[in-house]
């Protein structure tokens, strides 16, 4: 059928003038001549191809009958077929802004017959309009000779049709006229579209606001009237004069997935003006002014000079610790404790001798100590030893109870996984202090090295913040991490999760489960909080509840679940800068002794940042549940802005003094609703860092 098809097609260009001589503009053609022709994916069996190059033009044949289903979709109105190609191909795959060869894009197509919906959908996508159409009156030409050349084509046609005897030629005429005829009314339809177009309305909900001390940000969204073709671009401009008179510059936005743009490279403490303007194939719409109408780029910290808090600190950090390394550089790895006793002396030189013996491997049970286990996993497989167990090496045969500040250190020594070896000298050399904590923290030392050997990879992960306990005195610390490469290790293998939990044999009572079955029973856990705790926010100002608990080692704080890495919080807005004139604005109500009403004041009922911060205390007081008449006890902390980077940013809301950290066997009033947990202070600054 394809065949006879292109024997048509060669007879009716042999008929038209001279277009296009490319093979792409070829295939087009034909595509045009057949608009009720629709691919048929399955025709190809790709594994009956051999070689390379057949494979090649297997490929280049999807692509271009891709391209052919794009524009057939979008003639035919067909919104989901349009969704499922852009969805299924690249743009380039696409061919997405190549005219045919009428000189048509597809969202020509789809603004000229004003289907809005197709037409977002390939604004979303990255579409532009043909560059053929320059002007208005190019553009009026160009359909006219669309519509005449249809025209004529269909009288040429229906001539053949009636003057030929019915034959084989005859029937496929005919469904060339029909094809024709479909594409004649698709051109009409069009050209009646733009002469009924009208330029847009401007652009509503132009909101300007200050992004840093040298920026400023305007978000808008489409006009609201629907009467008018299809926003295509909108252009940004601004001025230092509210006429905008001269103006400083402009930019024009045609990628319409987000509607807002920053405007860089601006003076501190000058006033600019905004205004926006909407573009359809008719024309710009009037510009719309900003609200407010100017902003002022600037900073919280120039209000009185602040430097960033954080300044300097990592390369101070990286020369200390430069300088710890040069101190111990000539010391010798498993110096003798000469001062510590014979037992000793014995348990750590058999420690050295397990750890670099042949037969070093991981265990199988436990017994009465501390270990150390390694959760390696990629999508739901995790790693296991030959013997489907969970990758474990002891620490300590001999510690029955692990101290919370031996736990937290261990938690510090995993941000240097490749830095063990110079650890452990360090940790010999001061052994001499017979110190039973420098002990047991060499044996981290060895247990972690052991781990790394056994596995034949250095970084072992993130330290879950709690260790697995159970009722025999073993204690697990558990790492975690997450391979997002097919990488291979020594000494284990991947198995699913499921049936790891299904296939393991437990040797323990229901009741009184050992650590390694609490381990395998709650590993799902474990991975959802690994998984959640490396989450990020999104760029924005954010408030944040700073709620403490303590208990007789250690001090807690609340977090949520689906981010234990960040306190609880709300977003205020997506723009995360505070401008000075916001910033003055808060010290000023920080520095009144009364609270603040419920009901805003003439004075404070027009500022953008008061109303925003009222509806986020509302939002947060509700998820942290406690009631909003409390509220007037809680104070915003107004030290500082916390900032995470360029693109995140905290202010703080706290309890009253007496009630920002709950005492042991202290009652807490407004107990937080469920998807909330506490983690050891020192876990969530670690967590806070990665």
């Amino acid at each position: 059928k394809m065949t006879q098809q292109m024997r048509d097609l060669q007879l009716a260009q042999a008929r038209k003038p001279p277009g296009p001589s490319s093979p792409n503009a070829a295939k087009r053609l034909y595509r045009n001549l057949s608009g009720k022709f629709r691919v048929n994916y399955t025709s190809f069996d790709e594994g009956s191809l051999v070689g390379r190059g057949e494979k090649e033009k297997l490929r280049k044949s999807y692509l271009f009958q891709s391209n052919a289903a794009l524009f057939e979709a979008v003639e035919l109105q067909d919104l989901d077929r349009v969704q499922e190609l852009l969805k299924q191909y690249s743009p380039e795959e696409l061919d997405l802004n190549t005219p045919n060869s009428e000189g048509l894009l597809p969202l020509d197509i789809a603004i000229m017959t004003n289907n809005a919906p197709i037409a977002r959908a390939l604004l979303q996508a990255g579409a532009k309009e043909s560059p053929h159409f320059v002007s208005l009156e190019s553009r009026s030409l160009h359909l006219s000779t669309l519509v005449r050349e249809a025209e004529q084509r269909v009288n040429e046609l229906t001539a053949q049709v009636v003057n030929e005897a019915p034959n084989t030629d005859c029937s496929e005429k005919e469904k060339q006229l029909k094809a024709w005829e479909w594409r004649f009314r698709l051109y009409k339809r069009m050209k009646a579209g733009f002469e009924h177009a009208r330029v847009p309305d401007a652009p509503s909900n132009v909101h300007l606001s200050v992004a840093s001390s040298s920026s400023v940000q305007v978000t808008f969204w489409e006009p609201l009237s629907v009467n008018s073709a299809v926003v295509t671009k909108y252009k940004v401009e601004w001025s230092c004069s509210p006429t905008f008179s001269p103006p400083l510059g402009e930019a024009v936005i045609d990628k319409l997935k987000n509607l807002h743009f920053t405007i860089q490279g601006l003076v501190s403490g000058t006033a600019y003006y905004v205004r926006v303007s909407a573009y359809n194939m008719k024309g710009w719409s009037p510009p719309q002014a900003s609200v407010p109408p100017f902003a002022i780029p600037s900073n919280w910290r120039e209000y009185d000079g602040r430097a960033p808090r954080r300044r300097g600190q990592a390369e101070a950090l990286d020369h200390l610790l430069g300088q710890v390394k040069t101190v111990h550089q000539h010391c010798v790895c498993h110096e003798p404790c000469k001062n510590q006793p014979q037992s000793r002396k014995h348990s750590v030189s058999k420690s050295l001798k397990h750890l670099f013996h042949p037969g070093s491997k991981f265990l199988k049970t436990l017994k009465r100590g501390l270990y150390l286990t390694a959760i390696f996993y990629k999508d739901d497989n995790i790693l296991v030893t030959h013997e489907d167990q969970i990758p474990v090496v002891e620490i300590d045969d001999t510690y029955s109870c692990l101290l919370m500040q031996d736990f937290l250190w261990f938690t510090k020594v995993s941000c240097m996984w490749d830095e063990i070896l110079w650890l452990r000298q360090c940790v010999t050399v001061s052994q001499s202090s017979c110190s039973c904590i420098l002990q047991t923290r060499f044996k981290m030392l060895l247990a972690i090295s052991q781990m790394q050997g056994l596995l034949g990879i250095q970084d072992l992960g993130q330290v879950f913040f709690e260790p697995v306990k159970d009722r025999q005195g073993n204690i697990l610390i558990v790492t975690l991490k997450e391979v997002k490469t097919n990488q291979t290790f020594e000494s284990v293998r991947w198995v699913p999760i499921c049936k790891l939990q299904t296939s393991r044999k437990s040797v323990s009572s229901p009741e009184e489960p050992t650590a390694l079955d609490t381990l395998l029973i709650s590993i799902q856990d474990k991975l959802a909080y690994h998984q959640r705790s490396s989450h990020a926010l999104s760029p924005g100002l954010y408030l944040g509840y700073l709620k403490l608990c303590s208990a007789v080692d250690q001090i807690r704080v609340l977090v949520p679940e689906q981010l234990p890495n960040i306190l609880c919080h709300v977003k205020i807005r997506s723009n995360p800068n505070i401008s000075r004139e916001e910033w003055e604005w808060l010290q000023k109500m920080a520095s009144v002794e009364e609270p603040v009403p419920a009901e805003p004041e003439a004075d404070t009922s027009q500022n953008p940042f008061f109303q925003e911060l009222q509806v986020a205390i509302r939002e947060l007081m509700t998820l942290v549940n406690i009631p909003l008449q409390e509220a007037k006890d809680f104070r915003l902390y107004s030290q500082e802005v916390l900032d995470f980077g360029d693109k995140v940013s905290f202010l703080l809301l706290l309890p009253p003094s007496d009630d920002v950290c709950t005492a042991p066997g202290q009652n807490n009033p407004y107990t937080p609703r469920s998807g909330f947990l506490t983690l050891p202070l020192q876990i969530f600054e670690l967590g806070e860092e990665r």
